[in-house]
């Protein structure tokens, strides 16, 4: 995120923290584990009209490898299963939109700096939310493995 902001323009390490310290919610913040080892933290919060993806943050060199996609899936596959919608904004020019695309949200609204996403619950034919079988754990499975784009496997836990 840095990079991005840094391009933008618009990178202030106290006003970064200070974001972080005051939309923090640890209830609804999952810690992703790769291989036993930290890997980065994701934010899933209730919202009025469904829930907000927030603080999507993976280690750099993680990145790229189809971690970021597995434990997205895994968040989505949640909210497709209770029928809500999910929001979120991505900075302008961020590599991660492209991400969130391929993940079926589109944009919603922008400004020079933010990209407002939506995403709307997949569905099937019938109407009915849909949930797919992964290869991601989840809850108090422990431990899943996921091959990567680049033919390793990630291990995936945590709060997920």
């Amino acid at each position: 995120m840095r990079p991005d902001l840094e391009r933008l323009g618009r990178f202030d390490e106290h006003r970064v923290r200070q974001r972080l310290r005051d939309s923090f919610s640890p209830q609804h913040t999952s810690v992703i584990v790769a291989d036993g080892a930290f890997a980065g933290c994701v934010t899933l919060r209730p919202a009025e009209d469904g829930r907000w993806l927030e603080h999507f943050y993976l280690a750099p060199d993680l990145q790229g490898r189809g971690l970021g996609s597995a434990v997205l899936r895994t968040l989505l596959d949640r909210t497709d299963a209770t029928g809500v919608l999910v929001r979120l904004n991505v900075l302008q020019g961020s590599p991660a939109r492209r991400l969130y695309e391929r993940h079926g949200f589109t944009v919603e609204d922008q400004d020079p700096i933010d990209v407002h996403m939506v995403r709307r619950p997949a569905s099937n034919p019938s109407g009915r939310p849909v949930q797919r079988t992964l290869g991601v754990c989840s809850g108090d499975d422990g431990y899943g493995q996921r091959k990567g784009r680049s033919g390793e496997h990630h291990g995936v836990s945590g709060v997920l």
